[in-house]
């Protein structure tokens, strides 16, 4: 008979934390010896915890890929079949959970789980570059009630048919499970049935700056600087500001937007207060700000002299970076990259050549590589109105050219190559 203990400062010290490589080993070995379904491996991605409590193993979990399948799921999300096939990799299956013998301790199931829920989105989006939304697990009802779970909030979506998967191939097994799940975030139904919500909204790369350091001076400096970018737009039929349209697609792209769609569906979440500091249109017939759609923000933006833009962002973005602690010479680097997707027929695709600050990572100049040329020729336009004296800039091998030495001179940096 497991024996529990009702003092709460049984649970103090205690901590989850992914399994270290040298401990695989081990996990396995407990996990497949402890646990009434063994332990053999699990295909695909997932992730191995362990909750330590001063440094003795306690419980041991592991967080794999969603099931394929779920009816009960399925239809209680209610996404489309085809969009259930991209967006499944946002929800995760609690595969095991092990509390080891002479731990059981009253509450220290609900709190383990608590502590890695808390996590576990965050350790996804490192290991896998995706965030995680939901979480789901399986329950056998002949062995245990899922008591930890429910205590946790999770929702009991009723039960499977009593089928299992083996070879590519499903067969009724007849041992009907119980089903859990549980939300990771507050728009989950939204983020996995909405064909209009796009994978950008959790895009693959973290935010290019934190938007909420920005401070109110800042913002006007920025707003000011496209001010003096000319609109290239017929007078007539204008709604929207060009300072409004260019303000959202920067904000958007520094947010971690990559596409036109992905602008636009940030402009359409934006906030009534974020529309009136970015200088969006306000209908007065209505009294609320409007932001513009996904269409007008692409022609408008194609329309736009890309060079006058670059040096209106780049000047801000610097300008920004100093003001929040990087230093007046601080590390440049100079690298290039061509730009994936810009092919076009029997065109080259675009290749950039950028200097970027090491710390923030802010591209503060940027230089299109032309199509008959290489980076060692654009490294006098890219430094042309750049101050970077006394700063140390870095660049790969190709630059150890006469050529990049003569230029460099004249803006007397240091150089490592």
């Amino acid at each position: 008979m497991v024996q529990f203990f009702y003092s709460n400062s049984c649970l103090d010290g205690l901590e989850v934390r992914l399994i270290r490589p040298d401990e695989i080993s081990e996990w396995e070995k407990m996990m497949d010896e402890h646990h009434y379904l063994g332990y053999r491996g699990l295909v695909g991605r997932h992730l191995r915890y362990v909750a330590t409590q001063q440094g003795q193993w306690v419980a041991l979990l592991v967080w794999a890929d969603a099931a394929f399948r779920c009816r009960a799921r399925d239809q209680w999300i209610g996404w489309h079949p085809q969009l259930q096939l991209k967006r499944l990799k946002y929800v995760v299956n609690n595969a095991r959970f092990l509390i080891l013998p002479e731990h059981h301790v009253r509450n220290l199931a609900s709190k383990v789980l608590s502590l890695n829920l808390k996590r576990l989105s965050e350790d996804w989006f490192l290991v896998y570059g995706h965030p995680i939304v939901l979480a789901e697990t399986f329950v056998d009802p002949s062995l245990f009630l899922g008591t930890c779970y429910r205590a946790q909030g999770w929702l009991h979506l009723g039960s499977t048919r009593g089928f299992g998967k083996k070879a590519g191939k499903y067969f009724q097994h007849g041992s009907k499970k119980l089903i859990f799940v549980k939300p990771l975030v507050k728009r989950f139904v939204q983020i996995l049935s909405d064909p209009l919500c796009l994978d950008e909204t959790l895009s693959s790369q973290p935010a290019m700056m934190n938007l909420n350091a920005v401070t109110e001076k800042q913002a006007d400096s920025l707003i000011d600087a496209f001010r003096k970018i000319p609109d290239p737009r017929s007078p007539k039929g204008r709604q929207h500001p060009l300072v409004g349209i260019l303000c959202l697609a920067v904000c958007a792209t520094l947010s971690g937007a990559k596409t036109f769609l992905a602008i636009g569906d940030f402009a359409k979440n934006s906030s009534q207060t974020t529309l009136k500091r970015l200088w969006c249109r306000r209908n007065p017939k209505q009294g609320r700000f409007v932001p513009p759609c996904e269409s007008t923000i692409r022609e408008t933006l194609n329309k736009l002299d890309p060079q006058r833009v670059d040096d209106a962002l780049n000047a801000w973005l610097l300008n920004f970076a100093r003001q929040n602690g990087s230093q007046k010479n601080a590390a440049l680097a100079i690298d290039g990259k061509t730009l994936c997707g810009s092919r076009h027929h029997l065109e080259k695709p675009i290749h950039l050549f950028s200097a970027l600050l090491h710390r923030e990572g802010v591209v503060i100049a940027q230089q299109r590589v032309e199509d008959k040329t290489n980076e060692i020729n654009a490294v006098v336009p890219l430094f042309s109105g750049m101050d970077i004296s006394g700063r140390v800039v870095t660049a790969d091998a190709m630059h150890t050219q006469k050529k990049t030495h003569d230029t460099s001179l004249n803006k007397n940096p240091r150089i490592t190559l």
